[in-house]
């Protein structure tokens, strides 16, 4: 289950999905939130075209 602050999720690029309370900014290898605001893993899958995961929570 998604936490109800999550706003955000993107795969990085082991295949981990994480969830983010504001937009995270891309790296090398994923997503981070900039020491600002809240991120939580969120489960693992397969990565597929992790740099072009991001996408908005739906509520």
């Amino acid at each position: 289950m998604i936490p109800e602050w999550v706003n955000w999720v993107a795969q990085d690029s082991s295949g981990v999905w994480w969830g983010y309370s504001i937009e995270p900014l891309r790296h090398t290898s994923g997503w981070y939130e900039n020491e600002v605001g809240d991120y939580v893993r969120l489960g693992k899958s397969i990565p597929s075209d992790w740099e072009q995961s991001l996408t908005r929570a739906h509520r």
